[in-house]
């Protein structure tokens, strides 16, 4: 949720700098993302309940969700492939098309916004979440993270006609330039990356 992160949890002894508790009894996804907007905050928001997987099925029921898949790519040099899309670096990733499976998207993706070919499609990730307004409707964005690799260092071409402005390797040393300037999501994806 622009610079916030809502964590949902099960543990009640769990304690985050710069955080604040959610009561699940009074929790509504828009209001939270609409004051976050208003009041431009930045911070974590723990939501606690007894079991996370159902309130995410709650929180599912009341939004639009749009299924989204995306790739972690490393080159013949170890190095990591970014995007500068809306002057903030990310990852490629793009929309699940009608009868494409999550990683068929993912590679597609990353093929289409780099003009580069995947050699090798790895494990899925993680999941991420996030949400946006897009033409007046709330949105809540479901992105898989799948490994990536090529067996080269192709050239790269960012896809303008997405907003791309700069696609990149990033050697795993140069990683707090990305950091410095992505989203939480990002930072949480590339954390183990050194």
């Amino acid at each position: 949720m622009n610079e916030s992160a809502l964590i949902l949890t099960h543990f009640h002894k769990t304690s985050f700098s710069f955080s604040q508790n959610i009561d699940i009894q009074d929790f509504d996804i828009k209001n939270l993302f609409q004051q976050i907007v208003e009041n431009n905050l930045q911070q974590t928001y723990i939501l606690r309940t007894n079991d996370p997987k159902a309130a995410l099925k709650e929180i599912k029921k009341a939004v639009r969700v749009i299924k989204a898949a995306g790739g972690l790519v490393k080159n013949a040099n170890s190095d990591y492939l970014f995007i500068k899309r809306l002057g903030k670096w990310d990852l490629p990733k793009g929309k699940v098309e009608e009868g494409e499976k999550m990683r068929e998207t993912a590679v597609r993706e990353v093929a289409e916004e780099c003009s580069i070919e995947i050699d090798f499609l790895g494990k899925k990730i993680q999941s991420t979440y996030h949400v946006y307004i897009l033409k007046g409707e709330f949105i809540l964005k479901k992105t898989n993270w799948y490994e990536m690799e090529i067996n080269s260092v192709p050239d790269l071409v960012p896809q303008a006609e997405e907003d791309i402005t700069e696609a990149k390797w990033v050697a795993v040393k140069d990683l707090q330039l990305i950091r410095d300037n992505t989203y939480p999501l990002i930072k949480a994806l590339i954390a183990d990356l050194g």
